[in-house]
């Protein structure tokens, strides 16, 4: 039997994906601040944009840093927001939203990644009507249910969803209260597993066998993408997805 990768090799595969992540959120604090400003009292998005950072261990100073770069202070490049509609295999729908300072390359890489795994890429519109923009407050398996949602619905949130299979919690909010009924949630000692605003299906298909394992592929080729920030799909993929 061979022997599995070294300390150093995984290390340095964490830190790989670690500089990822990073790219991709400095990438949307700095768009989020040229829109919006650089003050995330007054900037829903960029504060959105910051927690996400602090979530991942990143320095204030470079979260500083990159608001500067975008407001002017510094010198820094400047991204540009594009969003790509297709189909994956099995008719999943999948949007793909990226940030990035070269158009041309990353049409060119999102198109060949539709293409590599049996997908299609779609015009504008293709299928961004199938889903809708929500603020999602997931709470993890054993999380008190009678808390979260007393507490959810009177800060404003639109509904709790209870998955009876592992006990997780989703809070559902318009995107507009997310950061209230967050906040509220967090001030009520109730913190989250993961918080975000996303693009959520009206409807999933679900698809099984060799097509989920293309789909699966497919949607982890674009989370790996430099230029992607965000992919949604409306697939609903089993354990087999994954083999």
């Amino acid at each position: 039997m061979g022997r599995g990768p070294s300390i150093e090799a995984r290390k340095n595969a964490v830190d790989a994906q670690r500089g990822k992540i990073f790219t991709k959120v400095i990438r949307e604090i700095g768009v989020a601040a040229r829109m919006g400003g650089g003050d995330p009292a007054g900037n829903p998005r960029l504060r959105a944009a910051i927690d996400r950072g602090l979530d991942v261990n990143m320095s204030k100073d470079v979260i500083e840093r990159a608001i500067k770069k975008a407001t002017g202070e510094l010198e820094g490049v400047t991204y540009e927001e594009i969003r790509y509609e297709g189909y994956a295999p099995g008719g999943v729908a999948v949007i793909v939203d990226c940030l990035t300072d070269n158009k041309i390359r990353t049409v060119a890489d999102v198109r060949h990644a539709f293409s590599k795994f049996g997908g299609n890429l779609g015009t504008d519109g293709s299928v961004a009507f199938m889903f809708h923009k929500r603020g999602v407050i997931w709470f993890g398996e054993g999380a008190d249910e009678d808390r979260i949602t007393e507490a959810a619905i009177e800060a404003g949130a639109d509904d709790v969803v209870v998955y009876p299979e592992d006990g997780s919690i989703d809070v559902l909010t318009s995107p507009e209260s997310f950061a209230e009924v967050k906040a509220a949630l967090e001030a009520a000692g109730l913190a989250p597993g993961e918080a975000q605003v996303t693009m959520r299906a009206d409807n999933m298909v679900k698809v099984e066998g060799d097509t989920a394992r293309q789909v699966a592929k497919m949607l982890a080729w674009f989370e790996d993408m430099d230029d992607v920030q965000h992919v949604y799909s409306n697939a609903e993929l089993g354990e087999d997805a994954y083999a």
